[in-house]
């Protein structure tokens, strides 16, 4: 059987202590995954200085250089796998055999993270507000002729990462370009990515000693994020909610993301459908930037009868049919408990699935071995509903009528909303909001990012910190 090793300061290690995540289909072992326990974990975290010394003397430029091979490598090359080697098209059976992603899906999702490698001047640009890059080389630099100096916060980026889509992995790649090494904590049934991303950037150049990768359990990933200094952790609001608050930790939990079309714009309604069905249904509705809420003032039946014809078309299809666009569930019972929350929401009044009458069965399926939830469209009266504000691992969303004079406040907090409205009243509000991550305005799909705007966070103000400087110059000889 496969073996994935750990990666302790980039050299391979392979654990008496494995996992076994199972394929999709067949539900039986596929791959064995070492794994590092907590006291390996602590033990290598004590010395953290060799990966920073690993890569600070690099430039920056030559940073950005290494990451523009490593998308090239990510996304073409053959890379190590524990003892064999790795195609595009091996990771790409494999990424399916133990999450259910189709393959046209995690095509488009190599692309994502080799746009995010080849673009990272871009990135760095947007993250740093056009700061001379330069400033990481020699610790201080000018702009716009004021001194700028800028401290390191930590001396690792730790990540726990999920299992639900490889684009997430995008996020911390600028780390390297930014000079911070990383520990990695996979997502249990998604090792591929992660591990692929590092053998394309040592390929690349880059100093294998910037990379440890530990699957490890939950006490595992306390530990990272504890010894760690500056973390990133991805989890659902059960798991994430013991760190919210902390700011060593930049958090990504559900995102909760709207299409909103405010009063002005409402009867034109018919203009957003295709936008309001690709928010929702993009990447098989499994990433936080899907939109999970449809919020208008009015028209709401109509919108949502609309929305679930469209929806409704999508079906589950072959891992390698290129129209696939649904992922099936790992594990059937996790899609069942999925479809029953939705359930016992509809036996709350107000609500209503609007999906249901242009299907012929119901909402979970199987198909060719898989089991599946379909595309789901709820109407609900109010923002009070417990299923207007929800977010679910499947093309799901709830469309909800609310007095806009309400909006933004009844949101809770929402990582993207694309807004519809010229009104400089309503625009001000969302502008001036503090629920919205990010802000769209215009017919602009969820999903949708752009090169120089942080998606969520700023990962450069995470890992690092501006120091007041002065230097007079000519006083040291």
């Amino acid at each position: 059987m496969l073996h994935i090793p750990l990666l302790r300061k980039g050299v391979p290690y392979r654990s008496l202590d494995v996992a076994r995540p199972v394929h999709h289909r067949t539900g039986q072992p596929f791959v064995e995954v070492s794994q590092a326990n907590v006291g390996l974990i602590r033990r290598d975290l004590l010395d953290q200085d060799t990966p920073r010394r690993a890569l600070a003397p690099l430039p920056v430029s030559r940073l950005i250089g290494i990451c523009r091979e490593a998308a090239d490598r990510f996304l073409g090359g053959r890379l190590p796998l524990g003892d064999t080697a790795q195609s595009p098209d091996d990771y790409l059976a494999q990424l399916n055999a133990t999450t259910g992603m189709p393959f046209a899906m995690g095509r488009r999702n190599m692309q994502k993270i080799a746009g995010v490698l080849v673009n990272m001047e871009t990135i760095l640009a947007g993250l740093t507000r056009h700061l001379d890059l330069r400033v990481f080389d020699d610790g201080h630099g000018e702009l716009a002729g004021q001194a700028l100096s800028f401290f390191p916060r930590a001396k690792a980026l730790g990540v726990v990462l999920p299992s639900n889509s490889p684009g997430v992995h995008g996020l911390w790649a600028p780390s390297i370009a930014l000079k911070m090494p990383l520990v990695l904590k996979p997502g249990g049934a998604e090792p591929w990515t992660p591990y692929r991303m590092i053998q394309a950037f040592i390929a690349a150049g880059c100093p294998p000693e910037a990379f440890s990768y530990y699957p490890c359990d939950h006490a595992g990933a306390g530990e990272i994020v504890r010894r760690t200094g500056r973390s990133m952790f991805f989890g659902d609001t059960s798991t994430v909610g013991a760190f919210t608050g902390d700011p060593r930790i930049e958090i990504h939990g559900p995102g909760f993301s709207k299409v909103v079309i405010g009063a002005d714009a409402i009867d034109r309604w018919p203009e957003y459908v295709d936008l309001m069905a690709e928010s929702v249904a993009a990447n098989g509705g499994r990433s936080c930037i899907n939109a999970s809420g449809v919020w208008v003032p009015s028209r709401g039946v109509e919108i949502a009868d609309a929305l679930a014809a469209r929806l409704a078309a999508i079906v589950p299809r072959p891992p390698d049919d290129e129209r696939a666009a649904l992922a099936p569930f790992v594990d059937p019972r996790v899609a069942a408990r999925l479809s029953e929350q939705i359930d016992i929401g509809l036996q709350e009044p107000g609500a209503r699935e609007v999906t249901a009458a242009y299907r012929d069965s119901g909402r979970l399926v199987t198909a060719d071995g898989c089991t599946y939830l379909l595309p789901t469209v709820i109407h609900c009266e109010s923002a009070a509903h417990p299923l207007a504000n929800r977010e679910f691992l499947f093309p799901y969303v709830a469309v909800v009528q609310v007095p806009e004079d309400e909006m933004p406040e009844c949101f809770g907090q929402t990582l993207v909303v694309t807004a519809m409205t010229n009104d400089p009243d309503f625009r001000a509000r969302l502008l001036a909001s503090d629920l919205v991550g990010r802000l769209n305005l215009g017919p602009i799909p969820t999903p949708q990012i752009s090169w120089d705007q942080p998606h969520e966070g700023n990962l450069f103000e995470h890992l690092y910190g501006r120091r007041a400087f002065q230097e007079r110059k000519g006083m040291v000889k």
